[in-house]
């Protein structure tokens, strides 16, 4: 067994401790209740190359015979065609090609199902949208699915939740986790720079996700888990060294952007949500991709979330200067959401702002429950977050996006979607605290 395929045993006696290896094996302890954390993925690969080895792969599993591979038209030439020829020796092969650049939504979905009646098995060969789709899919049929990665683009490949569309509404929802996650490196390397960018991006913002996720359990008593960060707390600062190797086709360095991506998608499913690595930054994409003109190019979810981790940091180092602040009551009305996001989309928005819409008697409670909880929160955040400067410098050497117009959008349309993103979730981020303060219109004009 190498070091990089694990199905489920331990690292050989001497070995390093390894979290992915000890996850899948369920042997990985969780630092939030002292024992051990079981997953629901079987089995993941990472390897150099996985050309011959796919039928081997996906036998071990619990399966069946009746397989449907799921890929667009552009990971159909890149794997698909070379997993459908392999897997067609274990029983009855199906394959769906969906068009380049697929929508997430639900009548994508449905096609999907409709599609895979009589499979035993969902393969998904492709990276965002396939894997949300297929996942999403599997979900609803109760069926399974194993995921045959061909970029490194984003972090949801061993995570429960998908990314999909409904009524215009970019929405998190409830999905199924792989069976099996595997990664020919060969191919992640191969993957257009953007994509292998892209990816990046989605990791950098562990920092600013867990800083927002932490505030909201200083302010308003969520409960908060170590364990996604400490998963990810051996690899991060190889990855934030691996820059320029990784967008140069390096395979050492594009295997720990592979682990760290799956590891944060693991975070996710041990948590049961995307709370450790979706926050206010990953607001900012939703409202992007949700409003942005239709006439803009597109643009990949990691290449946003990479700009709005940027702009959260700052965000975030700006209100932890200084003492604590002191909090106003919402005037953000129903009537105010219904005009500015239309109706359908303005009263799905009140339903998640109204959660956390501050009168001025809770207003006055939080702020006095900041001001007793401020030096131990920025003590804490102090602890885990990385400087604004020190992520700008990681994307700069890597290539990655770092302003509104490098990511198709006006300064204008970019500061509206820091101002007004957090009305479409409920989760309380640093741009709430901001807002509640009266600063985030200030600050979202910093970038």
């Amino acid at each position: 067994m190498t070091d990089s395929r694990m199905r489920g045993a331990l690292a050989p006696a001497g070995a390093q401790p390894d979290a992915l290896r000890e996850l899948i094996a369920g042997q990985w302890i969780d630092p939030d209740s002292a024992l051990p954390i079981a997953v629901p993925v079987r089995a993941i690969a990472i390897e150099r190359s996985l050309a011959g080895t796919e039928a081997d792969l996906v036998t071990a599993l619990p399966v069946g015979h009746r397989f449907t591979v799921v890929s667009d038209a552009t990971t159909q030439r890149v794997l698909g065609a070379r997993v459908t020829r392999a897997l067609a020796s274990l029983g009855s092969i199906d394959s769906i090609v969906l068009d380049d650049s697929p929508h997430p939504d639900i009548a994508t979905v449905e096609r999907i199902r409709g599609a895979t009646l009589s499979s035993d098995t969902l393969v998904a060969v492709g990276s965002g949208t396939i894997n949300d789709l297929c996942k999403y899919a599997a979900a609803i049929d109760e069926k399974p699915y194993v995921a045959f990665a061909t970029a490194p683009s984003m972090n949801g490949y061993t995570s429960m939740n998908a990314a999909i569309t409904v009524d215009g509404h970019k929405k998190t929802l409830p999905a199924r986790a792989p069976l099996a996650v595997f990664i020919d490196l060969g191919v992640f390397a191969a993957a257009p720079v953007r994509m292998i960018r892209a990816g990046l991006g989605d990791s950098l913002c562990r920092s600013t996700a867990q800083a927002d996720w932490s505030l909201s359990r200083h302010v308003r008593g969520t409960s908060f888990r170590e364990a996604p960060f400490a998963l990810l707390a051996a690899d991060e600062p190889a990855l934030l060294e691996a820059a320029e190797p990784l967008v140069n086709g390096d395979l050492d360095a594009m295997r720990v952007l592979a682990r760290t991506l799956l590891l944060s998608g693991l975070g996710m499913t041990i948590c049961g949500g995307s709370y450790p690595a979706s926050q206010g930054e990953h607001l900012i994409s939703h409202y992007i991709d949700m409003f942005a003109p239709q006439e803009r190019a597109p643009y990949l979810h990691g290449e946003q979330v990479a700009v709005a981790t940027l702009t959260m940091a700052r965000i975030q180092e700006a209100m932890l200067q200084g003492a604590p602040p002191r909090l106003y009551a919402g005037s953000t009305t129903r009537e105010t959401l219904l005009q500015g996001f239309g109706d359908a989309i303005g009263d799905a928005c009140w339903s998640e702002y109204a959660a956390k819409r501050h009168s001025a008697d809770t207003a006055d409670a939080l702020s006095a429950r900041i001001a007793e909880k401020w030096d131990e929160l920025r003590a804490d955040l102090s602890r885990t977050m990385i400087p604004a400067a020190a992520l700008a410098g990681v994307m700069a050497r890597a290539g990655c996006p770092r302003t509104a117009e490098a990511i198709g959008v006006t300064a204008e349309f970019y500061r509206r979607a820091v101002r007004d993103a957090r009305f479409l979730r409920d989760r309380y981020t640093f741009l709430d605290l901001a807002a509640d303060a009266g600063r985030l219109d200030a600050l979202s004009r910093r970038g």
